[in-house]
């Protein structure tokens, strides 16, 4: 075994060869890896049939059991697996690329079943990058850290693709463990940053394509390449069919949601991303493309409704998404360097309010910015930072926010307005609690019939509730209590029936309701309500067990209504004390059975019945089964004529066995049994297998012979030895063995092996 303390790309092992010799190998080697085949991952079926679930089932079964096994591997038989090993690379690739991510209906299973198997399977492959991704387990079990680089980088263990997927699938509730787990690579293998910088323009290149598709062009320095002559023939969003629009929706979808989870959880990438004007490229194409793809989902004809709220919805998702990691970079970028007071603050200054008037011409994105995250904080936070900032340049930049808000025919939610009045209520945490509130709410836009609909990055976000009667509530009784809680301590003389209707009316945002109650501008049917409205009791539901109905009901085992069962009678498996001896000499069922037979012991031939008496006295019938009653129903001699009597009733029949010349000579089509000869004996048991076989033979050639069945002449392709000639029998056997030695043996497997294949028998 390999030594402790030394790495494992410096460890030597000692197994036995082939031949049973002893060889000394390195630590990683080829011949160390195990024979194990990883079946590649398959996406759950939506609504599918039983069968397409079980197959799921079973196909799942064996990548979580395969990789359980892996993960369970010793540190150096773990590596050689994943560095040798081309079908767990696969195998995991598979699940990458083929995994439902959070907005696909794919990734709420029909069953639970499916649930559970799929929630194994994504914890499972987890794990499996994780130990991928780490280079020193113990004291023990390590790689020397720019070996460990090497390896990763060398065999494609991970790339920037891979590491984009890694975060969109898993970061949701393992962003910490992400971050160490990316961070590691990056630091182990600076190649990596190299090649996140050619990855970058292949990112902006998404745009470009998707504006392409919808027959837009970037305006200004953001454009990459002048507009080609035939740019005008291309369909647009509202003219290409719905199958193109529904693929565009959600290739943006899935691009911008794999974007900003790869920069919230390795904010370090940010740098990369801004040294390629991202920012620009990403506010232009907003301004571009949203408005567009808005318009075709919102006024196109689609006969499936449920398809254009779901295309809806992806679309505001991808609007919030690009809103928030243009915060990131912006984030990272200039407003860290400023808050950690490091050098070249006012550089970093210079460029955030440069970002923010190249937002200016911007409309419909500088808005949607605003409103989730508001301009006038971040301007207030650079003047007290730096107090040098031009007083005239921010008001400036304030003056064009308010510009963009009333070009785009939106009004400024109130929150931004009055934040300062709520600071004085609240202080500084109240302050904070409130700009969180002010957050991206979706833009209304009128529709037929004047009801309104949400546009906006926030559009179609809110989990909808089920209702208007509160009867459905989007958390949980433990959370409920704690907002109710956190409002009762700022507002105590507000009962909690008002605060339960305000939560309800506001999505359950206790922030929302501070502020809206501090300022007064509660929606009507709250003000028409008493503020100190106790909490309504909750109703108590009915008893289950009083109206549940069973057919068991009122039996001896029913607990529910008998208070004494006789627990006697109910045992687990066998009775306890009760043995098969026991059970045989138990002949309490004989003496049951006794009574039953007494009636039978006394068998009585004949009955004298006296005279006057009739047989019903003696429970007797006048059936009497041993009466003749040949001729009741004939008039023995009444109308006989001369001669025999016995004739004129029954002619006379001579015996079939004295009958001469009658013999029936029909043959039947079935075989006709010989006689046995008169020497065998009739009494013997088994007679000689031998003589019954020559017997069927010489029936079935019989019967062959009166049909005029001709034998087949048996084959024979080796004929006369080489040099004297064959016989034309020899090469009509031969002729016929060659055409028809393909349906037996192991002769074309590859057609039906393809055959099979074609039929889905086998997976390709």
């Amino acid at each position: 075994m390999a030594c402790a303390r030394v790495p494992l790309d410096e460890q030597q092992v000692t197994e036995p060869g082939p031949l049973g010799k002893e060889h000394t190998l390195p630590a990683l080697h080829p011949a160390r890896k195990e024979e194990r085949c990883f079946v590649p991952y398959k996406s759950p079926p939506e609504d599918g049939s039983p069968a397409e679930v079980e197959e799921f089932l079973e196909h799942a079964k064996f990548i979580t059991e395969d990789l359980e096994w892996l993960l369970g591997l010793p540190h150096d038989k773990f590596w050689c697996q994943v560095v040798f090993d081309e079908s767990l690379q696969r195998c995991l690739d598979s699940y990458l690329h083929q995994a439902p991510r959070g907005l696909d209906l794919s990734s709420l299973p029909s069953s639970p079943a499916m649930a559970d198997m799929q929630r194994s399977i994504h914890r499972a492959v987890f794990l499996t990058f994780l130990r991928m991704a780490t280079h020193k387990e113990s004291k023990e079990n390590f790689i020397t850290p720019t070996v460990f680089g090497e390896i990763i980088y060398d065999n494609f263990l991970f790339d920037i693709p891979k590491i984009l997927d890694l975060c969109v699938l898993f970061g949701k509730g393992n962003s910490q463990l992400l971050h160490k787990m990316i961070e590691n690579i990056f630091t182990q293998q600076p190649s990596y940053y190299s090649d996140l910088d050619e990855t970058v323009p292949t990112v902006l290149q998404v745009f470009d394509t998707i504006l392409s598709k919808c027959g837009l062009q970037c305006e200004g320095a953001a454009a990459m390449e002048p507009m080609k002559l035939n740019a005008h023939k291309q369909p647009t969003a509202m003219t290409m069919n719905q199958q193109e629009l529904v693929d565009t929706v959600l290739y943006l979808c899935d691009s911008t949601t794999t974007i900003h989870a790869f920069l919230d959880i390795f904010p370090a990438a940010c740098t990369s991303f801004h040294a390629h004007s991202f920012l620009s490229r990403l506010t232009s194409f907003y301004e571009t493309a949203v408005p567009d793809l808005e318009k075709a989902v919102r006024k196109r004809n689609f006969d499936d409704k449920s398809l254009q709220e779901d295309l809806w919805k992806r679309l505001s998702h991808s609007c919030r998404k690009m809103v928030e990691t243009t915060h990131l970079l912006l984030n990272h970028t200039c407003l860290q360097p400023i808050l950690e007071g490091g050098e070249n603050t006012l550089s970093f200054a210079e460029e955030l309010l440069q970002h923010f008037t190249s937002f200016l011409p911007e409309k419909r994105f500088l808005s949607d910015y605003d409103e989730q995250f508001p301009i006038a904080d971040d301007v207030s936070l650079l003047q007290q930072a730096l107090p040098v900032i031009d007083e005239t340049r921010t008001s400036y930049l304030l003056q064009g926010v308010e510009s963009a808000w009333d070009s785009v025919g939106r009004q400024r939610p109130q929150s931004h307005i009055h934040q300062k009045s709520v600071a004085a209520h609240q202080g500084a945490a109240g302050a904070a609690a409130a700009s969180s509130s002010a957050g991206f709410k979706p833009q209304k836009v009128p529709e037929q019939g004047g009801r309104e609909s949400p546009l906006g990055a926030e559009a179609m976000l809110e989990v909808p509730r089920k209702g208007n009667n509160g009867a459905v509530c989007p958390v949980s009784e433990a959370e409920l209590e704690s907002l109710l809680s956190c409002i009762r301590d700022l507002l105590p003389d507000l009962g909690e029936g008002f605060l339960l209707a305000c939560l309800q009316e506001y999505n359950y945002n206790s922030e929302l309701v501070i502020n809206n109650i501090l300022e007064d501008r509660l929606a009507p049917n709250l003000d028409k309500l008493d503020r100190a409205m106790p909490r309504p009791v909750k109703e108590e539901l009915p008893d289950v067990l009083s109206v549940r109905s069973n057919v068991f009901d009122d039996d001896e085992f029913d607990i529910f209504r008998r208070d004494q069962i006789d627990m006697s009678r109910i045992w687990k498996g066998r009775r306890k004390g009760e043995s098969a001896r026991e059970m045989l000499n138990d002949k309490q069922h004989i003496a049951e059975q006794k009574a039953r037979y007494q009636s039978y012991e006394t068998v009585v031939d004949e009955i004298v019945i006296a005279p006057g008496e009739s047989a019903e006295a003696y429970d007797l019938d006048d059936y009497d089964d041993e009466y003749d009653d040949t001729y009741d129903m004939n008039q023995v001699g009444a109308n006989d004529l001369d001669g025999d009597s016995l004739l004129n009733r029954r002619p006379f029949t001579v015996p079939q066995v004295l009958r001469k010349g009658t013999k029936q000579e029909e043959e039947e089509e079935e075989e006709e049994e010989e006689p046995i000869p008169n020497n065998v004996n009739r009494d013997q048991f088994v007679q000689d297998p031998a003589l019954l076989r020559e017997r069927a033979e010489a029936r079935r050639a019989a019967m062959q012979h009166r049909k005029g069945y001709r034998p087949e002449r048996p084959g024979n392709v080796v004929g006369q030895p080489k040099g004297q000639g064959q016989t034309t029998e020899t090469f009509l056997d031969r002729r016929k063995k060659e055409a028809n030695k393909s349906r037996v043996s192991n002769h074309n497997r590859r057609s039906m092996a393809d055959r099979k294949r074609n039929k889905g028998m086998i997976p390709s």
